[in-house]
């Protein structure tokens, strides 16, 4: 997206269009013979002639997880190495992931690119000290940050060399569970354009300086101050956050999230790998593991099926129904049928933005409508013959309620378009009651290959049919109609950030109606209960400049729906916004890229 400099906002004369393995499994983990299991063989010699042979639970993670510990030798250069690779990649086929075992770490500066995640290993961020940082800036775009998606950084703690991590990143770009003793700069060098991001569970002992960000979020977590806002702040249950002052200046802060659950993580249990699953928390204020370990429950690694690019959607689906769950290890997965998950509780974990690609119009993955199933850490990327869907939580009329075990999607990121040419009818479905999807980047490519009008046509992001969702940190983008429908009831968002399709040929080409333009995030008139705090819309209407939008948002003017801290932006007066929501809120005018905002509705 592209950010105006604070200092000259109606400055657009060159916008761009925005934006070997070292360490091993422990022995037990490689043989299912010494885990307990059967071999394939003796599976099969026990087993009727008639049935599969089992497939084994754990084993090795594959080459592109590079695993650490503090007496390896020349850490710093296997990091220069991968981020030399990954820097500029940014729809390359490259996918990495770094863990560093629980241990203090001296002097390293681990620079992450494209789809590169880093984490320590152990139950807590403190648990693996780095002396040294994790840096993200944008040399590689002449300091410009927009363009810095999918890399994380989770439970690590961080005693920066100067003082000050620098984490300059845009959208799909996660900081989780991490501790910061000092303070983090979410800028590049220079100060250039910014725009992301998302912090959760997360520890910064000084202050975050956000300078350039134009919008952010940040949940469940604590910080020592925070310097200052552009266009849109968001906190909830932050410890040490701004007060509430939208839109001068504009925070929006919420004391409490109203249902969390972290997302699941690996850890070591002496050489022993398992995956944490965190514990649901209602009104959450802070980080999960401040006060020691974390709550939750774990499973070991022989409870996980471990994929392998190249592996076929028909394995992962046996294994999911032997009652494994599923870690996706870093790569590129092609599908020829939907993954499906049928089972309550199971897990699937993608390490290194592991990738789902559909290849023949199917959806890359649906759940039943059944409690507790963890989707997280994973990219589905559309594929050239139209999918109606690419991800599915919960059959169409999904009516169970899950008020005590939620299904969670977190980190679970869609592109249609920008590798290749991609295209979806619709990206995310939600039917299941009572989801939370928290942090999420739903994009139809405005740049890379495969990208036009009809050439990465995706009509709608998400579609939320479920009643009582929550979304936490919602980032869709650029759909040829709405980016967000709104179906169900009860539904809450704390926070969206949402860009209008760049490439609209014309004001004909996006008519819906009697309306000029799909709004950014439509509730259906059907719904008499939602609620949603910071929420932006942007337009930037390059291709035809004098473009009208309606509004960012529309919804049924009811007392039950309820909206706090909305804004609209033109960016260089690209396009304009008639209103906010519905009729309310003053028309976007002029090049001077100043917000048009609405602090109640009604």
């Amino acid at each position: 997206m592209p950010h105006f400099p604070m200092d000259s906002p109606d400055s657009v004369r060159s916008l761009p269009a925005r934006r070997s393995v070292l360490g091993a499994m422990a022995a037990t983990a490689a043989s299912p013979a010494l885990l307990g299991l059967s071999s394939p063989a003796s599976a099969a010699s026990a087993a009727p002639v008639a049935q599969p042979r089992a497939l084994p639970g754990g084993g090795d993670l594959g080459p592109n997880v590079i695993v650490f510990d503090p007496s390896t030798s020349g850490i710093q250069a296997k990091l220069d190495e991968v981020f030399r690779q990954q820097e500029s990649a940014q729809f390359g086929t490259g996918r990495y992931a770094l863990l560093l075992k629980p241990g203090t770490y001296n002097g390293l500066n681990a620079q992450l690119g494209f789809y590169t995640s880093i984490a320590g290993l152990g139950l807590s961020p403190d648990d693996t000290a780095i002396n040294g940082d994790v840096t993200v800036d944008a040399g590689w775009f002449n300091g410009n940050a927009t363009q810095n998606f999918w890399r994380s950084a989770e439970n690590l703690a961080l005693t920066p060399v100067s003082g000050t991590n620098r984490w300059a990143v845009a959208q799909a770009a996660p900081f989780r569970r991490m501790h910061v003793r000092g303070g983090l700069n979410l800028a590049p060098t220079g100060y250039g354009w910014a725009s992301g991001g998302y912090i959760a569970d997360s520890r910064i002992d000084g202050s975050v300086g956000p300078y350039s960000q134009q919008q952010w979020y940040t949940r469940d977590s604590s910080v020592g101050g925070w310097a200052n806002a552009v266009w849109n702040m968001v906190f909830s249950g932050v410890q040490g956050a701004p007060a509430q002052s939208f839109p001068n200046p504009p925070y929006t802060t919420l004391d409490t999230t109203p249902v969390s659950r972290e997302k699941p993580f690996l850890y070591l249990n002496g050489s022993e790998y398992r995956v944490f699953l965190p514990e649901r928390r209602t009104n959450a204020r802070g980080t999960t593991w401040g006060s020691g370990t974390p709550r939750g429950t774990s499973l070991p690694l022989t409870q996980f099926y471990v994929a392998r690019p190249g592996v076929t959607a028909a394995t992962l689906n046996a294994a999911l129904t032997q009652g494994l769950h599923l870690l996706l290890t870093p790569g590129i997965y092609h599908l020829d049928q939907p993954i499906q998950v049928d089972r309550a509780g199971t897990v699937v974990l993608g390490l290194g933005y592991a990738t789902l690609i559909p290849d023949n119009g199917v959806t890359a993955l649906r759940t039943a409508d059944v409690d507790g199933v963890r989707l997280a850490g994973f990219l589905i990327d559309a594929g050239p013959v139209n999918s109606s869907t690419l991800l599915e939580v919960g059959p169409a009329g999904a009516s169970a309620s899950h008020s005590a075990n939620p299904t969670t999607v977190q980190d679970v990121f869609i592109r249609i378009g920008g590798a290749g040419a991609g295209k979806a009818t619709t990206s995310m479905v939600i039917n299941s009651r009572h989801t939370i999807v928290d942090h999420t980047w739903v994009w139809r490519a405005d740049h890379g290959t495969g990208v036009g009008w009809e050439t990465n046509r995706a009509d709608y992001g998400i579609r939320v049919n479920g009643d009582d969702v929550l979304a936490t940190g919602l980032f869709v983008e650029h759909f040829n109609k709405y980016d967000v429908q709104w179906y169900g009831q009860r539904g809450r968002t704390i926070f969206f950030q949402n860009e209008k399709a760049y490439d609209a040929p014309n004001q004909a080409a996006i008519q819906n109606g009697n309306v000029r333009g799909y709004a950014a995030y439509k509730v259906a008139d059907s719904v008499t209960t939602h609620e949603g705090w910071g929420l932006g819309s942007y337009c930037y209407y390059n291709v035809d400049p004098t473009i009208v939008q309606h509004n960012g948002f529309a919804a049924p003017n009811t007392p039950g729906v309820k909206f706090h801290d909305l804004l609209v932006v033109s960016l260089g007066g690209q396009g304009q916004y008639e209103h906010v929501v519905n009729e309310t809120g003053a028309p976007t005018s002029g090049t001077s890229t100043v917000p048009s905002t609405v602090v109640s509705y009604p």
